[in-house]
């Protein structure tokens, strides 16, 4: 499950801090009746009371994105930088520094064997205050014969951003690029991989289309609205695009020793089961992982 738990500080947000351990408390009741996600990826964790979400929750194993102190090399080489100026907008929370953690987690029941981050280097308008990038992490699931690996990541917003819409689509641009060199140079080659996030897409070709170029998952909402009898979802969606109709993406991609195949999709924390406590739902996908050979 990925879900935004809009954990943002005050006086940005206010009474968020109830909101995350009740979070935390609805996945301990999940995990009572068995149906809670094996997995969940969070972003804008932001709060000190992310940790009451975690206690609660009672995952054992439990990984941390990018921390707010985190600078990374640039992962575009020299003569390949790309003509963006990095501070524009300094009244839209540009060149002020890192007030906030990338926001993300993994909270898991399988062993976490490693993990890896990356914050990215570029951004725009308020998105600038968080340490906004991604997290790789290897989980070990019984029966299989190599471990899964899984990334979390948030991208730019648009609007929310403060910033004109071609800043915003740039800056979200250069940070689909970084998630992909990031990818290529510290996931395993060959590894079962699933994707998952934020990635602030929704209405927005232009931009789920630049995330999808030259990057080879495939994404769980349109891989199943093509296969409707291979899957068993239970979220309505308005159109011929669901990818687009959310900010929200699971995607995966097939190992060398595992095989990945979604096999249901719903929607969590949206009022049927779970309450509504964030500004987004939580997006659930189910995955056989199939051992080859």
């Amino acid at each position: 499950m990925t879900y935004n738990v809009e954990g943002l500080p005050w006086p940005v947000r206010k009474g968020r801090g109830t909101a995350l351990k009740q979070i935390g408390h609805e996945l301990a009741a999940m995990r009572a009746k068995g149906t809670e996600p094996d997995v969940v990826l969070i972003q804008e964790g932001f709060r000190d009371e992310i940790w009451d979400l975690i206690d609660e929750s009672d995952y054992p194993y439990v990984a941390r994105g990018p921390r707010k102190g985190q600078r990374d090399p640039n992962v575009f080489p020299k003569g390949e930088r790309p003509d963006f100026r990095r501070v524009k907008y300094r009244r839209k929370g540009e060149g002020l520094g890192k007030w906030g953690s990338s926001g993300l987690w993994v909270l898991s029941n399988h062993p976490i064997e490693w993990v890896k981050s990356h914050a990215y280097r570029y951004c725009a308008g308020l998105d600038c205050l968080a340490n906004k990038g991604v997290m790789l992490v290897a989980v070990d699931v019984a029966g299989l014969p190599t471990p899964v690996e899984i990334a979390d990541t948030h991208l730019n917003s648009k609007g929310a951003s403060g910033v004109p819409r071609r800043r915003a689509t740039e800056a979200h641009h250069l940070q689909a690029d970084e998630l992909k060199r990031f990818m290529q140079a510290d996931r395993t080659p060959g590894a079962p991989l699933i994707v998952g996030g934020d990635f602030n897409v929704m209405h927005s070709p232009e931009r789920f289309d630049h995330v999808m170029r030259d990057y080879p998952f495939e994404v769980v909402s349109r891989w199943c609205h093509a296969r409707p009898k291979a899957c068993d979802t239970q979220i309505s969606y308005d159109g011929d695009a669901p990818w687009l109709d959310t900010q929200d993406l699971i995607g995966f991609l097939d190992g060398a020793a595992v095989a990945v195949t979604p096999i249901a999709v719903e929607a969590t924390f949206d009022g049927a089961d779970e309450p509504v406590l964030s500004d987004h739902d939580g997006y659930k996908v189910t995955f056989k992982l199939t051992p080859r050979g």
